[in-house]
């Protein structure tokens, strides 16, 4: 009787022993997997603001360009086929794309959220020069990729031109709601 209450012992000092040992094992599995997906998040942060450097030094490039261009009219002729009535008009559309392009940029980088963005393209919008330029660029727009984050935002603009001139108030700051981003 002895002997099977020792190995019952055994037996159930064995079991506690595994038991403990698939313990320990899942509890530093599940640690494992905490700094795993810490480092997944870390990495995921370093190509996030390593893209906002790209984009922020695209639109250094961009904004450095646009301004040679705005200063001389030889290089300005280069920057767009457009047709335009005269050099004002051109430097004009010039200055109508940096603003643009700067809203864009804020929101790519997450300087500005969509419904501030929408506030903020809903005042350029409110321009008739920049009303021109749009108009005058769409079919540069319209070799853009449906789902580009471009083509979104350029949709949003033809929507807040659409509901500007259909408003029947004064009040431009309260027209239109932004899309669902």
């Amino acid at each position: 009787m002895a002997t099977q209450n020792s190995g019952k012992r055994q037996l159930g000092s064995a079991a506690a022993a595994g038991l403990a040992f698939a313990a320990g094992a899942l509890a530093a599995l599940a640690a494992q997997q905490r700094r795993y997906e810490d480092l997944r998040l870390r990495v995921a942060e370093v190509e996030r603001s390593e893209r906002q450097a790209m984009l922020t030094e695209q639109q250094r490039l961009q904004f450095y360009l646009l301004s040679r261009a705005m200063e001389d009219p030889d290089l300005a002729a280069v920057y767009s086929n457009v047709q335009v009535d005269s050099p004002t008009q051109r430097r004009q559309y010039l200055f109508a794309n940096a603003l643009y392009t700067n809203a864009l940029l804020a929101y790519r980088v997450g300087v500005v959220n969509w419904e501030e963005l929408h506030g903020h393209l809903r005042m350029v919008c409110h321009n008739p020069i920049f009303r021109d330029y749009w108009d005058a660029h769409r079919p540069h727009r319209a070799s853009l990729k449906d789902d580009s984050e471009e083509a979104r935002v350029g949709r949003m603009v033809d929507v807040l031109i659409r509901d500007l001139d259909e408003s029947d108030t004064e009040a431009w700051w309260v027209v239109g709601e932004p899309p669902a981003e």
